[in-house]
């Protein structure tokens, strides 16, 4: 994710900082994924085992899918359930693919915090990470915070994760059991590394978050995804399918993966997008004309509700958007505060399908894939909104701080498959409805 939570925020590049707190000396809190408008985490430390309590030859490179539930409006993001701990307990986690980290509101004693939907994490001594554990040093040098003196033995392992919206949990890495249900029908419960965050900011405490906590699936070695691969147990890939009318599924490994019919391009190996899932540079089109804009850089994040452009090539779609609609029976309007740019109908528009027909389909074309285009009609980027409005869901991401970045969010991969191929460092989507939950998918237990 590129930001705390996905709902309605710009989750961009989690910034990750050594945060030197006592683990005992935590008051207590509880914050997490935060439903925000447009935009987007001393107890002596034990040493616990790297290894993954779970016999990989049992699973095999199996695949693993869970059911999805939320929206992109009115309720602004899509999230898992988890199983989690002994015994396991469910956590509901914002699906980020724009960040590395998974965290959950933690009771460390938690200093700040929002009342989630289930009790806060409750960590054991024993759960803790080391600092000296490869994994602490891959969360810590990830943003080059940790020196090459490295950390005292023992010592527990501190972060601090911070988003574009100005969000952060900071926290303590601890390592648990997560039960998960593969599609060979093995049911296993690898003990996996996360944040147990304890102060969140970004959400006052009284705020009630529709999550527990985030489930970060970026391409870092902290990832959930990356643990798992690390220790045989799926293939390095993950997916999703949004619904457009709500719910859909999230899968890891490479079984459901379409052998046929996937637009696939490669992702970009340049420094600056290396930490993102990133397909390079696209040209874009309104209907069949160009923007007239410079080649774009594209970032796919499901940790961002809607799609955001950068201020050259949003300008350009708002005037060639504004150019369509003259002398249609469609007016903007400022009276909707759902998103900055709005419009009405005649009479209240019912449904997307009333609306569309005024509006043109987008067209990427990612330059580094061959034909790789992605087209995203007027349903994938259009909201119909409580009051009948039609509302503009593709943001203006300089202004939040995304500079020459674009995010295609969670608007425009509704009923798309999408597909993060890091083994063979390739990003594919093909249309379809998401509504039909997989078979084998983890149910929450």
């Amino acid at each position: 994710m590129m930001a705390t939570s996905k709902h309605n925020s710009v989750l961009l590049a989690a910034v990750l900082i050594a945060a030197a707190v006592l683990f005992s000396a935590i008051p207590s809190t509880h914050a997490a994924a935060s439903a925000s408008t447009p935009k987007k985490p001393r107890l002596g430390v034990s040493t616990v085992p790297s290894q993954v309590a779970v016999d990989a030859a049992s699973v095999g490179f199996a695949s693993v899918v869970f059911p999805l539930y939320g929206d992109v409006y009115p309720h602004g993001l899509y999230y898992a359930s988890m199983s989690i701990g002994d015994p396991p307990k469910p956590y509901f986690l914002d699906v980020d693919t724009g960040s590395d980290l998974t965290w959950l509101q933690c009771d460390a004693p938690c200093v700040r915090c929002s009342k989630g939907p289930h009790p806060l994490y409750k960590p054991t001594k024993n759960k803790l990470v080391p600092c000296q554990d490869p994994l602490c040093e891959a969360v810590q040098r990830a943003t080059g915070m940790r020196d090459e003196n490295g950390c005292e033995p023992n010592q527990q392992c501190d972060y601090v994760v911070g988003y574009a919206d100005q969000g952060s949990s900071t926290g303590v890495l601890v390592r648990d059991g997560f039960t998960l249900r593969f599609s060979n029908g093995s049911l296993a419960r690898p003990r996996l590394s996360f944040g147990c965050g304890y102060d969140q900011q970004g959400i006052g405490p009284n705020a009630p978050a529709p999550t527990d906590g985030v489930l970060g699936l970026g391409r870092g070695k902290s990832s959930i995804l990356s643990q798992l691969s690390d220790a045989r147990l799926t293939r390095n890939v993950v997916g999703h399918c949004l619904g457009r009318h709500g719910g859909g599924y999230l899968f890891f490994g490479d079984g459901l993966v379409p052998g046929s019919g996937v637009t696939w391009s490669p992702m970009a190996r340049s420094t600056a997008l290396a930490k993102y899932y990133s397909p390079g540079q696209a040209s874009i089109y309104f209907g069949t004309k160009s923007l007239g804009v410079r080649q774009q850089q594209m970032v796919f994040d499901s940790g961002s509700s809607f799609t955001y452009f950068a201020l050259q090539p949003y300008q350009s779609l708002l005037n060639a958007i504004t150019k369509e609609l003259s002398g249609k029976p469609i007016k903007e309007t400022h009276e909707d505060r759902a998103l900055p740019v709005c419009w009405k109908g005649p009479k209240a528009f019912k449904s997307i399908f009333d609306v569309k027909t005024y509006f043109k389909s987008l067209v990427l074309n990612f330059v580094n894939g061959k034909k790789a285009f992605m087209e995203i009609p007027p349903e994938n980027y259009l909201i119909v909104t409580n009051h009948g409005n039609a509302c503009l869901g593709i943001l203006n991401g300089t202004e939040v701080g995304l500079k020459d970045l674009n995010l295609i969010g969670d608007i425009s991969m509704q009923d798309l498959m999408v597909v993060y191929n890091n083994e063979n460092q390739q990003i594919g989507w093909v249309r379809g409805s998401c509504d039909r939950l997989p078979k084998s998918a983890n149910s929450p237990l």
